[in-house]
C-alpha cells in the first residue's frame, strides 16, 4: 500500500528553532528514504511543508511522521491519504 502524507507547517519556526531542529529533521527524513519508508518526497509550492509518498499502511505512515522532529515539536501536521492502482483502467483494455 502507498500513502500520501501531506505535511503543513502550522507554527512558524524562529531562526533559533530552525538552527536546532533542521539539522535533525533533514537526516531523519533521508534515513526514512533509505529505509524505504518514504518512496518519494517533494516540497510544497503552495505553502510551507512537504509531501511524502510513503510505503505501508496509514497507521505505519502516521507512526513514522509522528517521529519527525518538526511534528514532535508541534510545528508540522500531516494529512494521510491511502492510494492504490486506478482499478477502472483495466476495463479500458480490450479482451
Amino acid at each position: 500500500m502507498k500513502v500520501f502524507a501531506v505535511g503543513t507547517i502550522i507554527k512558524p519556526l524562529t531562526d533559533e528553532q530552525k538552527e536546532q531542529i533542521m539539522p535533525k529533521e533533514v537526516p531523519h527524513t533521508l534515513q526514512l528514504y533509505l529505509d524505504e519508508k518514504i518512496d518519494q518526497f517533494w516540497f510544497r509550492q503552495d505553502r510551507p511543508g512537504v509531501i511524502f509518498l510513503m510505503n505501508g499502511t496509514v497507521e505505519e505512515a502516521q507512526a513514522t511522521v509522528d517521529e519527525l522532529p518538526l511534528t514532535q515539536g508541534g510545528f508540522m501536521k500531516f494529512e494521510l491519504t491511502p492510494v492504490g492502482p486506478l482499478m477502472p483502467l483495466g476495463r479500458l483494455i480490450p479482451q
